[in-house]
């Protein structure tokens, strides 16, 4: 059970919700949630208008609404921004932004009775999540349209996975011995407002990233033995003048990965080559910087997920009359749509140096090895479409790398005038490290490969038990056979965290 201390919570905390764990807030939390909802009360008496409060909402904030219809008016917000489209949001996604708008609510900065957030919290606890699809927000003025389908469920309406199942959300509460909400002042515009769908998908695209490049990194090294590349270009005095951390720490990774290998120790001396292709050499550089990008990139959804991007928000106070309801802008995602742009170049290149290294292996002017990495070519086609494939994933990530932050488009009658898109631009991710993953799949059977003609000259430790890994699932190539069980036994063995498995101190983001 992870315990959220709202403000206070580590990313490594919130990989575990997302990895499955059931989450609750701590019990510090629920007088700073009561005292909020007492707030938004004493404002209420006050007659004033407040937006969002005892008002109509973006275009429509001047419409002033009577006391009679303050809780249609949540009701109506949830039910007409429920508008999404597309495919339902991965349940890993939407557990993960159910914790983040936790997390936010207990914050006592957005007016929320406790009752409505220990039904969330439940909801969480009992593995009841929404039905959420994937498409319609652009990421400002909240992520709106997902939060709408999240908060429906809570008032019983739309769709609830159980277990695998939809089931729809009345019965789903009811089953679990829940009660659907009936919404108070202000709750339908703070279970509404927040970027934390937008978020949810940027902290799991960086929690799958991370575990991308440190497998990049160990197929990079095995690639650099099966080609007898030189681990010179690793050496600390290299970084260390150029000063960027995520440099020296890939430096030293590849440096470890590759000590005591008999391979490498075989060509000390007698290699012709003066220096190895970028793919191989550079290293350090280009791995090194796709570190710095994913840390710089987890600082900042870091710092948003303990963030409040509620709008207005609620500031009790102890004067009498004193209380304030202000509005602003946090729920503009713009920082979660540079964080996500920035990940979403950082597993872009990994995945296009990776093929650049599959490229070189499978050409014998560049690796020495026999074409294709197939004893008989010619007859045997061995690795050539593997990396067309390939290639094939790095040039569509490409095309999906680009920026999305860049982009804007005014909604709401030109009231919200300039949005993040960090939505679409967060949610792309996921897809794209799956398709670097494929890529890191093909580098781990070709490098395999290529190192099986060394033989009997072994490579360190370490990449031998990559080797042996690999080697249980997926026999050496020898004559042509069906590839395609191939490479998805070795996508398995990266997705599962087996390939990184093997190694330690490799660097990390969280």
């Amino acid at each position: 059970m992870v315990v959220l201390h709202p403000g206070e919570v580590f990313l490594m905390e919130w990989k575990k919700v997302y990895r499955g764990a059931p989450a609750r807030l701590h019990d510090d939390a629920w007088p700073v949630i009561e005292e909020s909802a007492r707030a938004v009360e004493r404002i209420l008496a006050k007659g004033e208008p407040v937006y969002g409060i005892n008002t109509g909402f973006g275009k429509l904030a001047s419409v002033r609404i009577g006391d009679a219809d303050l809780e249609t008016l949540q009701r109506n917000i949830v039910l007409s921004h429920a508008a999404g489209t597309g495919e339902p949001s991965p349940v890993p996604v939407i557990r993960l932004m159910m914790a983040l708008k936790l997390a936010s609510l207990a914050q006592g900065a957005s007016g929320v009775r406790a009752a409505t957030v220990r039904l969330l919290e439940a909801m969480l606890v009992q593995n009841l999540t929404p039905a959420v699809p994937c498409q319609g927000s652009v990421g400002a003025s909240g992520d709106l349209a997902p939060l709408a389908h999240m908060a429906a469920t809570m008032i019983g309406v739309g769709e609830i996975f159980v277990d695998g199942v939809r089931v729809p959300a009345a019965r789903a509460l009811e089953d679990a011995g829940l009660t659907p909400l009936v919404l108070g002042p202000k709750e339908g515009l703070a279970l509404l407002n927040g970027t934390q769908f937008s978020n949810a998908n940027a902290l799991a695209a960086l929690f799958e990233a991370e575990l991308l490049f440190q497998s990049a990194l160990i197929t990079g090294a095995l690639s650099t033995e099966a080609a007898k590349g030189s681990d010179t270009p690793f050496d600390p005095r290299i970084h260390l003048l150029r000063r960027h951390v995520g440099q020296i720490e890939t430096a030293a990774a590849l440096r470890s990965l590759m000590a005591g290998s008999a391979i490498r120790a075989s060509h000390l001396k007698e290699d012709e080559r003066v220096q190895d292709p970028y793919c191989l050499r550079c290293q350090p550089q280009v791995m090194g910087a796709a570190l710095d990008v994913l840390k710089q990139a987890a600082t900042t959804l870091a710092t948003e997920a303990n963030g409040v991007s509620d709008n207005p928000l609620i500031f009790p106070s102890d004067v009498e009359g004193g209380d304030e309801a202000l509005s602003g802008g946090n729920f503009h995602a713009e920082p979660v749509a540079f964080a996500a742009d920035m990940i979403a170049l950082a597993v872009c290149e990994i995945g296009s140096i990776a093929e650049r290294r599959i490229a070189m292996l499978v050409d014998p002017a560049l690796s020495g090895l026999p074409a294709f990495l197939t004893p008989k070519p010619g007859l045997n086609s061995g690795f050539m479409i593997p990396q067309v494939t390939a290639a094939a994933l790095v040039s569509e990530n490409k095309q999906k790398a680009y920026p999305a932050s860049v982009d804007s488009i005014p909604t709401s009658a030109n009231q919200e005038d300039h949005v993040s898109m960090a939505a679409h631009g967060a949610r792309r991710l996921l897809a794209m490290v799956e398709s670097a993953t494929a890529v890191i799949g093909i580098e781990l059977l070709a490098a395999t490969q290529g190192c099986d003609f060394h033989a009997p000259l072994k490579s360190s430790e370490v990449l031998e038990a990559v080797r042996g890994l690999v080697r249980m699932q997926v026999p050496h190539l020898d004559d042509d056979r069906h590839f395609h069980p191939d490479m998805e036994a070795a996508n398995r063995l990266v997705r599962s965290g087996a390939v990184i498995a093997a190694a330690s101190d490799l660097p990390g983001v969280v």
